[in-house]
Protein backbone atom coordinates (compact mmCIF):
# COMPACT_ATOMS: atom_id res chain seq x y z
CA UNK A 1 0.00 0.00 0.00
CA UNK A 2 0.99 3.43 -0.55
CA UNK A 3 0.29 7.40 1.48
CA UNK A 4 -1.85 9.27 -0.48
CA UNK A 5 -1.27 12.41 -2.45
CA UNK A 6 -0.62 16.17 -2.64
CA UNK A 7 1.29 18.43 -4.78
CA UNK A 8 4.71 17.49 -5.86
CA UNK A 9 6.99 20.16 -6.30
CA UNK A 10 8.43 18.43 -10.07
CA UNK A 11 5.81 17.34 -12.80
CA UNK A 12 4.34 13.73 -11.94
CA UNK A 13 3.55 10.93 -14.88
CA UNK A 14 0.23 11.11 -16.65
CA UNK A 15 -2.32 8.88 -15.43
CA UNK A 16 -2.00 7.09 -18.97
CA UNK A 17 1.25 7.21 -19.19
CA UNK A 18 3.03 3.60 -19.27
CA UNK A 19 4.58 3.88 -16.04
CA UNK A 20 1.44 3.77 -14.57
CA UNK A 21 1.05 0.14 -15.65
CA UNK A 22 3.65 -1.26 -13.66
CA UNK A 23 3.27 -1.51 -9.46
CA UNK A 24 2.42 1.91 -7.81
CA UNK A 25 3.97 0.32 -5.49
CA UNK A 26 7.17 2.22 -6.82
CA UNK A 27 6.25 5.75 -5.90
CA UNK A 28 6.47 4.95 -2.48
CA UNK A 29 10.14 5.75 -2.74
CA UNK A 30 10.03 8.46 -5.58
CA UNK A 31 7.17 10.96 -3.61
CA UNK A 32 9.04 14.35 -2.57
CA UNK A 33 7.95 15.60 0.72
CA UNK A 34 5.42 17.42 0.59
CA UNK A 35 3.01 14.79 -0.54
CA UNK A 36 0.25 13.22 1.72
CA UNK A 37 -0.58 9.57 1.33
CA UNK A 38 -3.31 7.80 3.00
CA UNK A 39 -3.14 4.09 2.28
CA UNK A 40 -4.27 3.76 -0.77
CA UNK A 41 -4.17 -0.01 -2.69
CA UNK A 42 -1.55 -0.53 -5.25
CA UNK A 43 -3.99 -2.53 -7.45
CA UNK A 44 -7.96 -1.39 -8.65
CA UNK A 45 -10.41 -3.78 -10.25
CA UNK A 46 -11.55 -2.31 -13.48
CA UNK A 47 -13.58 -3.09 -16.76
CA UNK A 48 -11.63 -3.58 -19.79
CA UNK A 49 -12.65 -4.14 -23.05
CA UNK A 50 -11.21 -7.63 -23.83
CA UNK A 51 -11.78 -6.84 -27.66
CA UNK A 52 -14.22 -5.24 -29.98
CA UNK A 53 -17.71 -6.52 -29.38
CA UNK A 54 -20.94 -7.10 -27.60
CA UNK A 55 -21.58 -6.62 -24.11
CA UNK A 56 -19.67 -9.75 -23.28
CA UNK A 57 -16.41 -8.39 -24.10
CA UNK A 58 -16.44 -6.30 -21.37
CA UNK A 59 -14.41 -7.97 -18.68
CA UNK A 60 -12.79 -7.34 -15.00
CA UNK A 61 -9.22 -6.58 -14.69
CA UNK A 62 -6.64 -5.97 -12.37
CA UNK A 63 -4.56 -2.90 -12.93
CA UNK A 64 -2.39 -0.32 -10.84
CA UNK A 65 -3.94 2.90 -9.25
CA UNK A 66 -2.93 6.09 -10.93
CA UNK A 67 -1.15 8.73 -10.12
CA UNK A 68 -2.56 11.92 -11.01
CA UNK A 69 -0.16 14.21 -13.00
CA UNK A 70 -0.45 17.93 -13.05
CA UNK A 71 -3.36 19.72 -12.98
CA UNK A 72 -4.90 16.08 -12.09
CA UNK A 73 -6.62 14.63 -8.95
CA UNK A 74 -7.66 10.90 -8.30
CA UNK A 75 -11.09 9.89 -7.63
CA UNK A 76 -12.17 6.90 -6.07
CA UNK A 77 -15.13 6.33 -7.64
CA UNK A 78 -18.71 5.56 -6.02
CA UNK A 79 -20.43 6.11 -9.43
CA UNK A 80 -19.74 5.92 -13.31
CA UNK A 81 -22.17 7.05 -15.84
CA UNK A 82 -22.90 4.65 -18.95
CA UNK A 83 -23.50 6.37 -21.85
CA UNK A 84 -23.76 5.81 -25.65
CA UNK A 85 -20.03 6.53 -26.44
CA UNK A 86 -19.06 3.76 -24.20
CA UNK A 87 -21.44 1.41 -26.13
CA UNK A 88 -19.32 2.51 -29.54
CA UNK A 89 -16.13 2.22 -28.36
CA UNK A 90 -16.83 -1.49 -27.34
CA UNK A 91 -17.68 -2.10 -30.30
CA UNK A 92 -14.57 -0.63 -32.37
CA UNK A 93 -16.41 2.41 -33.69
CA UNK A 94 -14.87 4.85 -31.37
CA UNK A 95 -11.43 4.69 -30.39
CA UNK A 96 -10.19 6.72 -27.37
CA UNK A 97 -8.39 10.38 -28.26
CA UNK A 98 -4.74 9.93 -28.27
CA UNK A 99 -3.40 10.13 -24.49
CA UNK A 100 -7.00 9.37 -23.07
CA UNK A 101 -7.18 5.39 -20.93
CA UNK A 102 -8.42 2.93 -22.81
CA UNK A 103 -10.67 1.89 -20.61
CA UNK A 104 -14.34 3.05 -21.36
CA UNK A 105 -16.71 5.62 -18.99
CA UNK A 106 -16.51 9.42 -19.49
CA UNK A 107 -18.11 10.51 -16.52
CA UNK A 108 -17.34 9.72 -12.60
CA UNK A 109 -18.69 10.85 -9.42
CA UNK A 110 -16.70 10.05 -5.96
CA UNK A 111 -13.96 11.48 -3.35
CA UNK A 112 -11.01 12.74 -4.02
CA UNK A 113 -7.86 10.88 -2.53
CA UNK A 114 -4.98 12.73 -4.38
CA UNK A 115 -3.98 15.83 -5.68
CA UNK A 116 -1.40 16.55 -7.99
CA UNK A 117 0.92 19.34 -8.69
CA UNK A 118 -1.23 22.83 -9.67
CA UNK A 119 -4.46 21.35 -8.94
CA UNK A 120 -5.92 23.87 -6.17
CA UNK A 121 -9.50 23.59 -7.14
CA UNK A 122 -10.06 20.53 -5.26
CA UNK A 123 -8.78 18.93 -2.19
CA UNK A 124 -8.48 15.38 -0.36
CA UNK A 125 -11.82 14.39 0.86
CA UNK A 126 -13.98 16.30 -1.56
CA UNK A 127 -17.00 14.88 -3.04
CA UNK A 128 -16.86 15.78 -6.82
CA UNK A 129 -18.64 14.31 -10.15
CA UNK A 130 -16.27 14.87 -13.00
CA UNK A 131 -15.99 14.11 -17.12
CA UNK A 132 -12.82 12.46 -17.84
CA UNK A 133 -11.27 11.27 -21.28
CA UNK A 134 -12.09 7.62 -20.65
CA UNK A 135 -11.05 5.47 -17.72
CA UNK A 136 -14.53 5.60 -15.54
CA UNK A 137 -15.21 2.19 -15.28
CA UNK A 138 -13.42 1.70 -12.52
CA UNK A 139 -12.45 2.07 -8.38
CA UNK A 140 -9.88 5.25 -9.22
CA UNK A 141 -9.90 7.32 -11.78
CA UNK A 142 -8.33 10.72 -12.87
CA UNK A 143 -9.25 14.01 -13.60
CA UNK A 144 -8.44 17.16 -14.74
CA UNK A 145 -8.96 19.25 -11.26
CA UNK A 146 -10.93 22.03 -13.59
CA UNK A 147 -13.41 19.50 -15.57
CA UNK A 148 -14.60 18.57 -11.99
CA UNK A 149 -17.45 19.91 -9.79
CA UNK A 150 -18.33 19.72 -6.08
CA UNK A 151 -21.48 17.54 -5.73
CA UNK A 152 -24.15 19.11 -4.40
CA UNK A 153 -26.25 18.42 -1.12
CA UNK A 154 -29.25 17.94 -3.89
CA UNK A 155 -27.87 14.98 -5.39
CA UNK A 156 -26.96 11.55 -4.70
CA UNK A 157 -23.92 10.13 -5.25
CA UNK A 158 -25.32 8.08 -7.43
CA UNK A 159 -27.19 10.58 -9.43
CA UNK A 160 -23.96 12.83 -9.44
CA UNK A 161 -22.17 9.94 -11.33
CA UNK A 162 -25.04 10.12 -14.39
CA UNK A 163 -24.46 14.17 -14.54
CA UNK A 164 -21.16 15.62 -15.78
CA UNK A 165 -20.80 14.41 -19.36
CA UNK A 166 -24.93 14.75 -20.12
CA UNK A 167 -24.88 17.91 -18.43
CA UNK A 168 -22.04 19.16 -20.65
CA UNK A 169 -22.97 17.55 -23.72
CA UNK A 170 -26.56 19.06 -23.59
CA UNK A 171 -25.26 22.75 -22.16
CA UNK A 172 -22.52 23.28 -24.79
CA UNK A 173 -24.80 22.15 -28.03
CA UNK A 174 -27.82 23.56 -26.78
CA UNK A 175 -26.98 26.96 -25.44
CA UNK A 176 -23.50 27.33 -26.50
CA UNK A 177 -23.49 25.93 -30.40
CA UNK A 178 -27.23 26.07 -30.58
CA UNK A 179 -27.75 29.20 -29.12
CA UNK A 180 -31.25 28.66 -27.38
CA UNK A 181 -32.74 31.56 -25.82
CA UNK A 182 -35.99 32.05 -24.01
CA UNK A 183 -39.52 31.77 -26.41
CA UNK A 184 -37.72 29.96 -28.89
CA UNK A 185 -39.21 26.32 -29.21
CA UNK A 186 -36.44 23.12 -29.63
CA UNK A 187 -36.92 19.86 -30.65
CA UNK A 188 -35.40 17.07 -28.32
CA UNK A 189 -35.17 13.76 -30.77
CA UNK A 190 -34.23 10.78 -28.37
CA UNK A 191 -36.47 12.86 -25.97
CA UNK A 192 -36.55 9.85 -23.12
CA UNK A 193 -32.79 9.64 -23.17
CA UNK A 194 -29.76 10.58 -20.57
CA UNK A 195 -29.06 13.66 -22.70
CA UNK A 196 -32.79 14.15 -23.66
CA UNK A 197 -34.27 14.38 -20.18
CA UNK A 198 -31.29 16.67 -19.14
CA UNK A 199 -31.95 18.86 -22.47
CA UNK A 200 -35.79 19.26 -21.64
CA UNK A 201 -35.25 20.33 -17.98
CA UNK A 202 -32.39 22.96 -19.24
CA UNK A 203 -34.36 23.96 -21.59
CA UNK A 204 -37.49 24.61 -19.72
CA UNK A 205 -35.47 26.06 -17.26
CA UNK A 206 -34.27 28.73 -19.68
CA UNK A 207 -37.77 29.43 -20.64
CA UNK A 208 -37.89 27.30 -24.03
CA UNK A 209 -40.93 25.07 -25.62
CA UNK A 210 -39.87 22.09 -26.03
CA UNK A 211 -40.53 19.08 -28.45
CA UNK A 212 -39.38 15.31 -28.02
CA UNK A 213 -39.95 12.08 -30.12
CA UNK A 214 -40.02 8.94 -28.03
CA UNK A 215 -40.72 5.59 -29.53
CA UNK A 216 -43.63 4.25 -26.92
CA UNK A 217 -46.14 5.77 -24.90
CA UNK A 218 -43.95 5.21 -21.49
CA UNK A 219 -41.30 7.13 -22.79
CA UNK A 220 -44.02 10.28 -24.59
CA UNK A 221 -45.64 10.47 -20.45
CA UNK A 222 -42.15 10.10 -18.88
CA UNK A 223 -40.73 13.27 -21.16
CA UNK A 224 -44.23 15.64 -20.55
CA UNK A 225 -44.00 14.76 -16.21
CA UNK A 226 -40.36 16.24 -16.95
CA UNK A 227 -41.83 19.37 -18.45
CA UNK A 228 -41.78 18.38 -22.19
CA UNK A 229 -45.02 20.32 -23.59
CA UNK A 230 -45.51 18.06 -26.40
CA UNK A 231 -44.11 14.30 -27.23
CA UNK A 232 -44.14 12.95 -30.60
CA UNK A 233 -44.45 8.82 -31.08
CA UNK A 234 -42.11 8.62 -34.56
CA UNK A 235 -43.52 5.14 -34.63
CA UNK A 236 -46.93 6.24 -35.21
CA UNK A 237 -46.69 10.29 -36.40
CA UNK A 238 -44.52 12.03 -39.23
CA UNK A 239 -42.90 14.86 -36.40
CA UNK A 240 -42.36 16.74 -39.49
CA UNK A 241 -46.01 17.22 -40.07
CA UNK A 242 -47.17 17.43 -36.15
CA UNK A 243 -43.74 19.78 -35.49
CA UNK A 244 -45.19 22.10 -37.81
CA UNK A 245 -49.08 21.82 -36.39
CA UNK A 246 -47.82 22.63 -33.32
CA UNK A 247 -45.82 25.64 -34.09
CA UNK A 248 -48.45 27.01 -36.38
CA UNK A 249 -46.60 26.19 -39.87
CA UNK A 250 -43.26 27.94 -38.49
CA UNK A 251 -41.26 25.22 -37.96
CA UNK A 252 -39.01 24.87 -34.60
CA UNK A 253 -35.90 27.12 -33.73
CA UNK A 254 -33.45 24.91 -32.71
CA UNK A 255 -33.20 20.77 -33.17
CA UNK A 256 -30.76 18.49 -30.89
CA UNK A 257 -30.44 15.66 -33.63
CA UNK A 258 -28.23 11.85 -32.44
CA UNK A 259 -30.29 10.18 -34.71
CA UNK A 260 -29.48 11.34 -38.64
CA UNK A 261 -29.81 9.66 -41.36
CA UNK A 262 -32.84 10.17 -43.30
CA UNK A 263 -33.73 12.80 -40.36
CA UNK A 264 -31.16 14.77 -41.64
CA UNK A 265 -33.41 15.70 -44.02
CA UNK A 266 -36.72 15.92 -42.32
CA UNK A 267 -34.90 18.03 -39.70
CA UNK A 268 -34.62 20.77 -42.72
CA UNK A 269 -37.97 20.69 -43.25
CA UNK A 270 -39.18 20.92 -39.30
CA UNK A 271 -37.06 23.75 -38.77
CA UNK A 272 -38.44 27.43 -39.33
CA UNK A 273 -36.44 30.00 -41.41
CA UNK A 274 -32.96 30.90 -39.94
CA UNK A 275 -33.46 27.94 -37.38
CA UNK A 276 -30.20 25.33 -35.99
CA UNK A 277 -29.77 22.04 -35.82
CA UNK A 278 -27.03 20.67 -33.87
CA UNK A 279 -26.23 16.74 -34.56
CA UNK A 280 -24.82 15.28 -31.34
CA UNK A 281 -24.63 11.32 -33.19
CA UNK A 282 -25.55 9.49 -36.25
CA UNK A 283 -27.45 6.25 -34.71
CA UNK A 284 -29.33 6.44 -37.62
CA UNK A 285 -25.97 6.75 -39.70
CA UNK A 286 -23.86 9.16 -40.72
CA UNK A 287 -24.88 9.26 -44.39
CA UNK A 288 -28.22 9.81 -46.23
CA UNK A 289 -29.35 12.05 -49.47
CA UNK A 290 -30.31 15.38 -48.89
CA UNK A 291 -31.42 17.97 -50.35
CA UNK A 292 -29.10 21.03 -49.37
CA UNK A 293 -31.52 23.69 -51.22
CA UNK A 294 -33.19 23.72 -48.17
CA UNK A 295 -29.86 25.66 -46.49
CA UNK A 296 -29.86 28.04 -48.75
CA UNK A 297 -33.91 28.52 -48.73
CA UNK A 298 -35.02 28.49 -45.06
CA UNK A 299 -30.93 30.31 -44.00
CA UNK A 300 -30.55 27.27 -41.87
CA UNK A 301 -27.46 26.28 -39.92
CA UNK A 302 -26.47 22.46 -39.33
CA UNK A 303 -23.44 21.90 -36.72
CA UNK A 304 -22.72 19.41 -34.42
CA UNK A 305 -19.90 18.14 -31.96
CA UNK A 306 -17.79 15.74 -29.93
CA UNK A 307 -16.98 16.33 -26.04
CA UNK A 308 -14.10 13.88 -25.77
CA UNK A 309 -11.84 15.17 -27.89
CA UNK A 310 -12.04 18.34 -26.89
CA UNK A 311 -9.54 20.23 -25.20
CA UNK A 312 -8.93 20.22 -21.79
CA UNK A 313 -9.56 24.07 -21.62
CA UNK A 314 -12.67 23.92 -24.08
CA UNK A 315 -14.34 21.82 -20.96
CA UNK A 316 -12.75 23.61 -18.09
CA UNK A 317 -14.33 26.66 -19.66
CA UNK A 318 -17.73 24.30 -20.10
CA UNK A 319 -17.61 23.23 -16.53
CA UNK A 320 -16.90 27.35 -15.51
CA UNK A 321 -19.94 28.30 -17.62
CA UNK A 322 -22.05 25.31 -16.36
CA UNK A 323 -20.95 26.03 -12.47
CA UNK A 324 -22.49 29.64 -13.02
CA UNK A 325 -25.60 29.11 -14.50
CA UNK A 326 -26.83 25.59 -13.81
CA UNK A 327 -25.31 24.39 -11.05
CA UNK A 328 -27.95 27.12 -9.03
CA UNK A 329 -30.06 25.30 -10.60
CA UNK A 330 -28.97 21.92 -9.39
CA UNK A 331 -28.78 22.94 -5.49
CA UNK A 332 -31.75 24.23 -5.84
CA UNK A 333 -33.29 20.86 -7.40
CA UNK A 334 -35.27 22.44 -10.09
CA UNK A 335 -33.21 20.12 -12.81
CA UNK A 336 -31.58 16.68 -12.00
CA UNK A 337 -30.84 13.68 -13.65
CA UNK A 338 -33.90 11.20 -14.37
CA UNK A 339 -32.68 7.71 -13.42
CA UNK A 340 -33.09 4.77 -15.31
CA UNK A 341 -31.05 2.03 -13.15
CA UNK A 342 -28.02 1.11 -11.74
CA UNK A 343 -25.42 -2.35 -11.45
CA UNK A 344 -22.64 -3.25 -10.13
CA UNK A 345 -19.48 -2.23 -11.84
CA UNK A 346 -19.08 -6.07 -12.35
CA UNK A 347 -22.43 -6.06 -14.08
CA UNK A 348 -21.30 -3.41 -17.07
CA UNK A 349 -22.00 -6.13 -19.54
CA UNK A 350 -25.57 -6.11 -18.22
CA UNK A 351 -25.66 -2.22 -18.45
CA UNK A 352 -24.88 -2.09 -21.74
CA UNK A 353 -27.29 -4.80 -22.80
CA UNK A 354 -30.07 -2.29 -20.78
CA UNK A 355 -28.61 0.57 -23.07
CA UNK A 356 -28.77 -1.26 -26.62
CA UNK A 357 -32.65 -2.35 -25.55
CA UNK A 358 -33.22 1.22 -26.16
CA UNK A 359 -35.78 0.52 -23.40
CA UNK A 360 -34.18 2.79 -20.59
CA UNK A 361 -35.83 5.82 -19.55
CA UNK A 362 -33.36 8.61 -17.92
CA UNK A 363 -29.56 7.24 -16.60
CA UNK A 364 -27.88 4.46 -16.49
CA UNK A 365 -25.40 3.98 -13.92
CA UNK A 366 -22.64 1.79 -12.58
CA UNK A 367 -22.21 1.73 -8.79
CA UNK A 368 -19.03 1.04 -6.98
Amino acid sequence: RIDTVVQPSHPRPSANSAATTANVGLWDTHLPQGYIMDKLPEQMTVIGISKPGGPEVLKPETRAVPVPGADEILIKVAAAGVNRPDVAQRSGSYPPPPGASDLPGLEVAGTVVAVGSGATKHKIGDKVMSLTAGGGYAEYCIAPDLQAMTVPDALSITEAGALPETLMTVWHNVFERGGLQAGETLLIHGGSSGIGTMAIQLAKAFGATVIVTVGSQDKADACIKLGADHAINYKTDDFVAVTKEITGGTGVNLILDMVGGEYIEKNYDAAAIDGRIVQIAFLGGPKATVNFAKLMMKRLHHTGSTLRPRSAADKAAMVAAIEAKVMPLIRAGKVKPLMDSSFPLRDAAEAHRRMETSQHIGKIVLTI
